[in-house]
């Protein structure tokens, strides 16, 4: 099937879905029909601060457009930050859309955890995932921790970058949540934390909503 990605947000994220999407075709031997459009970082980060779900949905709508004229049937936000306007976007996107949040929440359930941490933005600590995450007890940062989280976060993602001090930030907090709040793992919950986590050990275990949602659009891309 031929899936199309809003991309841009940021880049570092859309690149992990596009060689996730590529790895998985890679080995299975299938070919990737894909379309990448670009949305703007910065314009989501201002109405994800304002919680302007509307204005966003309108913004993805129209680059789903795009993708449908290209001939894409399915489409994608290649961010976990994104998805802050889904059910306002699955209300009028001209195209069905491959939404992460039901996907993680599957995964979790599968999984057999009781309780799990969170780390990403604000909106998705402090929603855990925009109440999309009904499967297993959810504990967060809290107060100039959670805040000292998302700054970093946003720190990051923008740029696609990451630093040692922003890496230190993610895992104490990952590491104190396991140690204090009774977590088993550590759910990555912004889509641009692979570049602090990937290939490094954290001293706990971690689940990546990104990694979950690249397999849900491969999945629908290996389809008919």
């Amino acid at each position: 099937m031929h899936i199309g990605l809003i991309g841009g947000i940021g880049p570092a994220a859309t690149d992990f879905y596009y060689r996730g999407l590529i790895d998985r075709h890679t080995r299975a031997g299938t070919r990737l029909d894909l379309t990448i459009v670009h949305a703007d970082a910065r314009e989501m980060t201002a109405n994800l601060a304002t919680k302007n779900t509307k204005a966003q949905a309108e913004i993805f709508a129209d680059r789903i457009q795009r993708l449908a004229d290209a001939g894409a049937r399915a489409a994608a936000v290649t961010s976990m930050g994104g998805h802050f306007c889904a059910r306002d976007l699955e209300a009028i996107s001209p195209l069905p859309l491959i939404n992460a949040i039901p996907a993680v929440n599957a995964a979790l359930g599968a999984r057999g955890l009781k309780r799990v941490g969170i780390i990403g933005t604000r909106n998705v600590m402090e929603s855990s995932l925009y109440g999309g995450i009904t499967s297993v007890e959810v504990v967060r940062p809290e107060g100039e921790t959670l805040a000292k989280v998302h700054d970093a976060y946003v720190a990051m993602a923008v740029p696609g970058i990451v630093t040692e001090a922003q890496r230190e930030v993610f895992y104490t907090v990952g590491a104190a949540l396991c140690r204090d709040r009774g977590a088993e793992a550590i759910v990555l919950g912004g889509t641009d934390l692979f570049l602090a986590f990937a290939g490094q050990d954290p001293g706990f275990p971690v689940i990546d909503c990104a990694d979950i949602h690249v397999e849900a659009i491969y999945a629908r891309s290996a389809g008919a």
